[in-house]
């Protein structure tokens, strides 16, 4: 676990801000469940007087938290941006977000996808209307989006950077405790920060007290290392079954909204993870991706500390294929001989 250092200095999401992106989505997202948690099972892992609420973003359209931010960018865009259309580059979650919005905007998307993309999300990309392009290397992708952007006038949406993206996600943020009440501790995922950013720029708002910790897994832990740096960092090699969690950097804005709210950063590998997925599809009857799993993974290894509390998971997506799911759980069913 990792404290947070200084941050840049940077202009946060105001509340009048957040709340007019509330408005603005209103009728274009989803206000998705905040469920509260006392199956038998998880009963048994968590102190008595522990009371979990999960916000199940895994039912906002095209399955992930992603629309919130891309609906927003899009509909700053004016008529003649919407008919030059949007490009992005993604793994799959924001992909889909993407090619959902465009659709729903009346635009089109192009969108870079890596090669080794779970093929159910390059199926899902393209059934949402989305054109795409699949390249080996994700450097070569982002190179890729570049020149899309100036050659055919398309406006780049970042898969986790920039305003409106952390806006998006402040409107779950906001939607979350409204639904709640007060919460002692929040945990989010993070893969390029946009999401923990938004969000928890929205909880500390409203709710000063609470504990944010931002969640990675091990093998793709590029903001426990910008955190230790003081700065962005890029790590070479990425290593985690939370594709959707896969961002090879982070980014400065982003990164400096997580410096300034974040309270602590834990990591979780990859058995953490798939017996919080066997979990949450055993006691909660939620069948979710890797990153959909990650908060509940690092709220199990933190259980001791959350008696009394009352304590916020976020469950980012969902875009798994059967197959991988199926893997997952019988990779974190208890007596899989995982340690």
């Amino acid at each position: 676990m990792l404290m947070s250092a200084e941050s840049p200095p940077v202009t946060p999401p105001s509340l009048e801000s957040i709340q007019l992106a509330r408005r603005q989505l209103s009728t274009l997202v989803r206000e998705t469940p905040a469920w509260q948690w006392t199956g038998h099972r998880i009963g048994a892992l968590v102190p008595d007087d522990t009371t979990l609420w999960l916000k199940l973003e895994l039912f906002q359209h095209a399955g992930s938290f992603k629309a919130r931010g891309v609906m927003l960018a899009m509909q700053a865009l004016d008529d003649e941006a919407l008919a030059r259309g949007v490009t992005a580059v993604s793994a799959g979650n924001h992909a889909m977000a993407v090619a959902y919005a465009a659709r729903a905007m009346g635009s089109h998307a192009k969108v870079v996808m890596p090669s080794n993309a779970n093929p159910a999300r390059v199926a899902a990309s393209k059934a949402l209307g989305a054109e795409v392009e699949q390249l080996d290397d994700i450097r070569a992708a982002f190179a890729r989006v570049e020149e899309i952007e100036r050659t055919e006038g398309r406006t780049f949406l970042h898969p986790f950077e920039g305003e409106n993206m952390a806006l998006g996600s402040a409107t779950l943020g906001m939607e979350f405790l409204r639904q709640t009440g007060q919460l002692d501790v929040l945990f989010v995922p993070i893969g390029g920060g946009g999401l923990a950013a938004g969000l928890s720029s929205a909880v500390k708002r409203l709710q000063p007290r609470c504990r944010v910790i931002g969640v990675e897994p091990e093998g793709a832990d590029s903001m426990h290392r910008s955190f230790a740096s003081g700065e962005p960092q890029r790590i070479e090699h990425v290593a985690t079954i939370a594709d959707s969690l896969g961002a090879p950097m982070a980014m400065p804005y982003s990164f400096a909204l997580c410096k300034q709210y974040i309270d602590d950063l834990v990591k979780v590998n990859d058995n953490d993870l798939c017996r919080a997925m066997w979990l949450l599809f055993s006691d909660a009857k939620l069948a979710v991706e890797p990153a959909g799993a990650a908060t509940t993974a690092a709220m199990l290894k933190m259980s001791e500390q959350l008696a009394g509390k009352r304590v916020g998971l976020i469950v980012c997506g969902a875009n798994i294929d059967e197959t991988t799911f199926a893997e997952c759980l019988q990779r974190g069913k208890p007596d899989s001989g995982n340690p």
